[in-house]
């Protein structure tokens, strides 16, 4: 199997199963024995010998070789060797002791974790026009809880024509769902002018 093919079977067997920390590391040049040195972090000695479990299983289905497997009975340091690789899934403090990347991290490898996002269709009735880019008020007034609304985390922005100095008109815009309606300001009476008598 290709050695690109193969770390990327083995990051994505790790991420699957979700392995923190995962790192790799080119050892060409260092050793003969192997060309990548894959470490990866896991919370539990179940965690532990499950990633080893997927990777042994990931790497037989693309067509790769599993060597060995060690350290499954203890589940705190378990070693997968798959020839051209070597994968270390380890528990936090085991990790932390042997810093492996100390002896093997001269050459790191960038490998981007997590399925590639692809956008969201809209739903099925609710397409909107390229031309008009901002959601209607009411589908953000539904999105919000009514709390959220009235703190004013999710209400809309003011519009143009609303005075920047009043948030008065987005609150009233997330109460109301328009945002073009303002609040009506309560005025206050004015005092009557006092004349001074002589």
């Amino acid at each position: 199997m290709d050695l690109r093919k193969l770390q990327r079977v083995i990051v994505d067997a790790l991420d699957d199963i979700k392995a923190q920390d995962i790192q790799v590391f080119n050892t060409i040049g260092q050793t003969e024995l192997f060309d990548r040195v894959i470490i990866a972090t896991a919370s539990s000695n179940r965690q532990t010998r499950s990633l080893a479990a997927h990777v042994r299983d990931k790497v037989k289905a693309a067509g790769g070789h599993v060597v060995s497997v060690e350290g499954e009975e203890s589940g705190e340091w378990v070693l997968v060797d798959l020839g051209d690789a070597v994968v270390h899934i380890m528990q936090p403090a085991i990790r932390a002791y042997y810093r492996l990347e100390e002896l093997w991290g001269a050459k790191p490898v960038s490998l981007k974790t997590g399925p590639e996002k692809k956008p969201a269709a809209p739903a099925a009735g609710r397409k909107r026009a390229a031309s008009s880019p901002a959601p209607r008020a009411g589908a953000a007034r539904r999105a919000a809880p009514a709390s959220a609304a009235s703190a004013g985390s999710a209400a809309p922005a003011a519009p143009a024509s609303a005075s920047p100095r009043s948030p008065r008109a987005r609150t009233a815009a997330a109460a109301t769902g328009k945002p073009g309606v303002q609040a009506a300001r309560p005025t206050k009476p004015r005092a009557a002018k006092r004349t001074r008598s002589t």
